[in-house]
C-alpha cells in the first residue's frame, strides 16, 4: 500500500511538473514608442521604463518613467504687438505605477507568449518654455491635469528566459520594447 501511494504521488508530481505558477515580475522594460495627446496635434515619439516586481498569482506592479518632449510655433499677436510665429518648447515626464494582469493560464498561451491587461496611474512632470518676448497664454497643456492614467493591452515573446519583445498599446502612449528578466 506504501509503495501504491509513493508511486502515485510521483505520478502526479510529474504530471503537474512544469505547470507551477509563471513568474512574470523582476523585469525590466525599456519601450520607445508613440503619444498622441489631445493638445498636440500629432504623435510624439516616446521613451519608457518600467520594473515589474510579481505581486500574486499572474498580477504584477511596475513602478515607472516615461519622457516626452516637443516643439512647435504659434502664429500670435494683438493690438501691442503685430501678429507672428513664437516659438514653444515642453517636456513631460510621466512617474507612476503600473499594474498588469496577466491572461496566459485562461488563454492556454503558449510559454513563449504573456498576454496581460494593464492601469497606470502617476502625475505628469511638465516644464514649457516660450520665445521672451511672447505675451500670449502660457498654458498650452490647457484642461490637462498633472494626474496620469493610461489603460494597456499588451504581449510579450520571449526570446529566451532572459529576453523577450513586448508591444504594449494604450490610451496614451504605445511602445514596442525589450524585456530584461
Amino acid at each position: 500500500m506504501k509503495k501504491s501511494i509513493v508511486v502515485l504521488l510521483f505520478l502526479i508530481g510529474i504530471q503537474f511538473k512544469g505547470y507551477s505558477q509563471e513568474k512574470y515580475g523582476n523585469t525590466l522594460n525599456l519601450g520607445l514608442g508613440l503619444g498622441y495627446y489631445g493638445y498636440v496635434d500629432h504623435p510624439i515619439p516616446v521613451l519608457h521604463a518600467n520594473y515589474e516586481f510579481d505581486v500574486a498569482k499572474n498580477f504584477t506592479i511596475a513602478p515607472f518613467i516615461t519622457f516626452y518632449s516637443y516643439s512647435n510655433q504659434y502664429y500670435y499677436g494683438n493690438n501691442n504687438k503685430p501678429y507672428k510665429y513664437y516659438s514653444y518648447h515642453e517636456t513631460v515626464v510621466p512617474i507612476g505605477a503600473k499594474a498588469s494582469y496577466y491572461f496566459d493560464n485562461l488563454l492556454q498561451a503558449h510559454p513563449k507568449w504573456d498576454f496581460y491587461l494593464a492601469g497606470s496611474l502617476g502625475f505628469a512632470i511638465v516644464n514649457s518654455s516660450w520665445d521672451n518676448d511672447y505675451t500670449g497664454d502660457r498654458n498650452i497643456y490647457q484642461g490637462a491635469s498633472s494626474l496620469y492614467i493610461d489603460l494597456h493591452a499588451g504581449s510579450e515573446y520571449h526570446v529566451n528566459k532572459r529576453l523577450g519583445f513586448f508591444l504594449d498599446l494604450s490610451t496614451g502612449v504605445s511602445t514596442i520594447g525589450l524585456a530584461i528578466h
